[in-house]
Protein backbone atom coordinates (compact mmCIF):
# COMPACT_ATOMS: atom_id res chain seq x y z
CA UNK A 1 0.00 0.00 0.00
CA UNK A 2 1.44 3.53 -1.04
CA UNK A 3 0.68 6.23 1.70
CA UNK A 4 -0.61 9.70 0.60
CA UNK A 5 1.13 10.91 3.94
CA UNK A 6 3.45 10.19 6.27
CA UNK A 7 3.38 12.19 9.49
CA UNK A 8 6.29 11.89 11.79
CA UNK A 9 6.21 12.55 15.18
CA UNK A 10 8.55 15.00 16.40
CA UNK A 11 10.72 14.50 19.38
CA UNK A 12 12.42 11.24 19.83
CA UNK A 13 11.64 10.66 15.93
CA UNK A 14 13.38 13.43 14.33
CA UNK A 15 15.12 14.70 16.92
CA UNK A 16 17.17 13.31 19.42
CA UNK A 17 15.01 15.47 22.54
CA UNK A 18 13.85 12.95 24.69
CA UNK A 19 16.50 12.42 26.96
CA UNK A 20 17.80 15.93 26.91
CA UNK A 21 13.63 17.56 27.58
CA UNK A 22 12.96 14.47 30.16
CA UNK A 23 16.15 15.15 32.00
CA UNK A 24 15.29 18.86 32.42
CA UNK A 25 11.79 18.40 33.27
CA UNK A 26 12.25 15.61 35.87
CA UNK A 27 14.57 17.37 37.89
CA UNK A 28 12.32 20.97 37.24
CA UNK A 29 9.63 19.08 39.06
CA UNK A 30 11.77 17.74 41.74
CA UNK A 31 12.93 21.28 42.20
CA UNK A 32 9.06 22.18 42.92
CA UNK A 33 8.65 19.44 45.62
CA UNK A 34 7.23 17.11 43.36
CA UNK A 35 9.62 14.18 43.41
CA UNK A 36 10.42 12.81 39.28
CA UNK A 37 13.15 10.77 38.58
CA UNK A 38 14.08 10.65 34.82
CA UNK A 39 12.61 6.95 34.32
CA UNK A 40 9.37 8.84 35.68
CA UNK A 41 8.88 11.41 33.07
CA UNK A 42 9.47 8.79 30.11
CA UNK A 43 6.74 6.99 31.73
CA UNK A 44 4.47 9.45 32.31
CA UNK A 45 4.85 12.31 30.14
CA UNK A 46 7.50 11.45 26.95
CA UNK A 47 5.39 12.21 23.75
CA UNK A 48 2.70 14.38 25.71
CA UNK A 49 2.05 18.31 25.91
CA UNK A 50 2.70 20.17 28.43
CA UNK A 51 -1.04 20.27 29.77
CA UNK A 52 -0.51 16.71 30.83
CA UNK A 53 2.28 17.00 33.43
CA UNK A 54 -0.14 20.13 35.11
CA UNK A 55 -2.94 17.60 35.13
CA UNK A 56 -1.31 14.42 36.13
CA UNK A 57 0.61 16.90 39.18
CA UNK A 58 -2.80 18.18 40.21
CA UNK A 59 -4.91 14.90 40.02
CA UNK A 60 -1.99 13.29 41.97
CA UNK A 61 -1.23 15.96 44.57
CA UNK A 62 -3.76 18.44 44.63
CA UNK A 63 -1.50 21.13 43.60
CA UNK A 64 -0.93 23.28 40.80
CA UNK A 65 1.97 23.99 38.82
CA UNK A 66 3.22 27.67 39.09
CA UNK A 67 2.09 30.11 36.48
CA UNK A 68 5.21 30.34 35.01
CA UNK A 69 5.99 26.83 35.12
CA UNK A 70 5.66 26.32 30.88
CA UNK A 71 7.83 29.77 30.25
CA UNK A 72 10.76 28.39 32.43
CA UNK A 73 10.60 24.65 31.45
CA UNK A 74 10.61 25.64 27.79
CA UNK A 75 13.78 28.48 28.24
CA UNK A 76 15.55 25.61 30.31
CA UNK A 77 14.69 23.40 27.37
CA UNK A 78 15.46 25.54 24.49
CA UNK A 79 18.88 26.26 25.95
CA UNK A 80 20.18 22.92 26.16
CA UNK A 81 19.11 22.34 22.95
CA UNK A 82 20.81 25.08 21.36
CA UNK A 83 23.89 23.61 23.30
CA UNK A 84 23.28 19.85 22.79
CA UNK A 85 20.65 18.60 20.36
CA UNK A 86 21.61 16.15 17.53
CA UNK A 87 18.95 15.19 14.45
CA UNK A 88 18.10 11.36 14.60
CA UNK A 89 20.83 9.02 12.40
CA UNK A 90 19.33 8.27 9.31
CA UNK A 91 16.07 10.77 9.33
CA UNK A 92 17.86 13.42 6.72
CA UNK A 93 18.40 10.12 4.18
CA UNK A 94 14.92 8.80 4.45
CA UNK A 95 13.22 12.54 4.16
CA UNK A 96 15.16 12.74 0.86
CA UNK A 97 14.06 9.35 -0.19
CA UNK A 98 10.36 9.90 0.45
CA UNK A 99 10.72 13.62 -1.61
CA UNK A 100 12.14 11.93 -4.24
CA UNK A 101 9.89 9.34 -4.47
CA UNK A 102 6.99 12.55 -4.32
CA UNK A 103 5.69 11.09 -1.21
CA UNK A 104 4.16 13.95 1.11
CA UNK A 105 5.05 14.12 4.46
CA UNK A 106 4.71 16.72 7.67
CA UNK A 107 5.49 16.79 11.30
CA UNK A 108 2.69 16.41 14.03
CA UNK A 109 4.47 17.16 17.44
CA UNK A 110 2.78 17.95 21.30
CA UNK A 111 5.81 20.45 21.18
CA UNK A 112 4.94 23.79 20.70
CA UNK A 113 5.58 25.44 17.38
CA UNK A 114 8.82 27.43 19.01
CA UNK A 115 9.72 24.34 20.54
CA UNK A 116 9.62 22.44 16.85
CA UNK A 117 11.12 25.26 15.29
CA UNK A 118 13.86 25.95 17.73
CA UNK A 119 14.90 21.93 17.41
CA UNK A 120 14.70 22.11 13.21
CA UNK A 121 17.12 25.38 12.77
CA UNK A 122 19.43 23.61 15.60
CA UNK A 123 19.54 20.21 13.55
CA UNK A 124 19.22 21.41 10.05
CA UNK A 125 16.02 19.90 9.82
CA UNK A 126 14.36 22.85 8.77
CA UNK A 127 15.16 22.51 4.82
CA UNK A 128 13.02 19.88 5.14
CA UNK A 129 9.56 21.61 6.69
CA UNK A 130 7.96 24.51 5.43
CA UNK A 131 5.72 26.01 7.79
CA UNK A 132 2.63 24.83 6.25
CA UNK A 133 3.74 20.97 7.03
CA UNK A 134 4.29 21.60 10.80
CA UNK A 135 1.61 20.69 13.08
CA UNK A 136 1.89 21.35 16.72
CA UNK A 137 -0.68 20.27 20.07
CA UNK A 138 -0.96 24.18 20.31
CA UNK A 139 -3.48 24.11 16.79
CA UNK A 140 -5.86 21.67 18.39
CA UNK A 141 -5.68 22.35 22.09
CA UNK A 142 -5.36 18.48 23.00
CA UNK A 143 -2.18 16.73 22.68
CA UNK A 144 -1.90 12.92 22.48
CA UNK A 145 -3.33 10.46 22.94
CA UNK A 146 -6.05 12.24 21.70
CA UNK A 147 -6.32 11.96 17.92
CA UNK A 148 -7.08 15.47 17.12
CA UNK A 149 -3.93 16.64 16.21
CA UNK A 150 -3.12 13.63 13.72
CA UNK A 151 -6.72 14.17 12.15
CA UNK A 152 -5.91 17.99 11.76
CA UNK A 153 -3.16 17.58 10.05
CA UNK A 154 -4.64 14.96 7.75
CA UNK A 155 -7.25 17.70 6.90
CA UNK A 156 -4.86 20.44 6.55
CA UNK A 157 -2.51 18.58 4.30
CA UNK A 158 -5.60 16.85 2.21
CA UNK A 159 -5.28 13.64 2.99
CA UNK A 160 -8.22 11.36 4.16
CA UNK A 161 -7.14 9.35 7.57
CA UNK A 162 -6.76 5.87 6.30
CA UNK A 163 -4.74 7.24 3.36
CA UNK A 164 -2.06 8.19 6.01
CA UNK A 165 0.58 6.78 8.01
CA UNK A 166 2.02 7.59 11.40
CA UNK A 167 5.82 6.96 12.10
CA UNK A 168 5.49 7.21 16.49
CA UNK A 169 7.83 6.44 19.65
CA UNK A 170 5.55 6.71 22.26
CA UNK A 171 2.75 4.92 23.25
CA UNK A 172 0.58 7.98 23.67
CA UNK A 173 1.53 8.57 20.33
CA UNK A 174 0.54 4.93 18.99
CA UNK A 175 -2.73 5.49 20.98
CA UNK A 176 -3.65 8.90 18.85
CA UNK A 177 -2.82 7.68 15.48
CA UNK A 178 -4.86 4.68 15.97
CA UNK A 179 -7.63 7.13 17.43
CA UNK A 180 -7.13 8.50 14.35
CA UNK A 181 -7.83 5.61 12.00
CA UNK A 182 -4.14 5.77 10.56
CA UNK A 183 -1.90 2.84 10.02
CA UNK A 184 1.44 3.51 12.45
CA UNK A 185 4.77 2.02 12.95
CA UNK A 186 6.93 2.62 15.93
CA UNK A 187 10.32 3.84 16.22
CA UNK A 188 12.15 1.59 18.55
CA UNK A 189 15.39 3.56 19.44
CA UNK A 190 14.09 4.75 22.84
CA UNK A 191 10.92 2.16 23.75
CA UNK A 192 10.87 -1.38 23.23
CA UNK A 193 8.40 -2.64 21.00
CA UNK A 194 6.52 -4.11 23.63
CA UNK A 195 5.35 -0.72 24.69
CA UNK A 196 4.58 0.41 21.34
CA UNK A 197 1.34 -2.46 20.60
CA UNK A 198 -1.19 -2.16 17.90
CA UNK A 199 1.22 -0.75 14.92
CA UNK A 200 2.13 -2.37 11.62
CA UNK A 201 5.46 -2.88 12.61
CA UNK A 202 8.68 -1.65 14.53
CA UNK A 203 12.20 -0.49 13.42
CA UNK A 204 14.91 0.65 15.25
CA UNK A 205 16.97 1.96 12.19
CA UNK A 206 15.39 5.37 9.91
CA UNK A 207 17.38 3.78 7.22
CA UNK A 208 14.69 0.55 7.52
CA UNK A 209 11.87 3.32 7.16
CA UNK A 210 11.46 3.80 3.29
CA UNK A 211 11.23 -0.02 2.60
CA UNK A 212 8.33 -0.27 5.17
CA UNK A 213 6.65 2.39 3.92
CA UNK A 214 6.89 1.33 0.48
Amino acid sequence: MRYDLVIFDNDGVLVDSEPIANTILAAYLTELGHPTSYEDSLRDYMGAAVHRVHDLVLERTGQRLPDDFDATLHARVFTAFERELEVVEGVADALGKLAADGVPYCVASSGSHERIRVGHRKTGLDRWFRDETIFSAQDVGRGKPAPDLFLYAAERMGVAPERCVVVEDSTLGVEAARAAGMDVYGFTAMTPAAKLAGTKGYFADMAELPGLLA
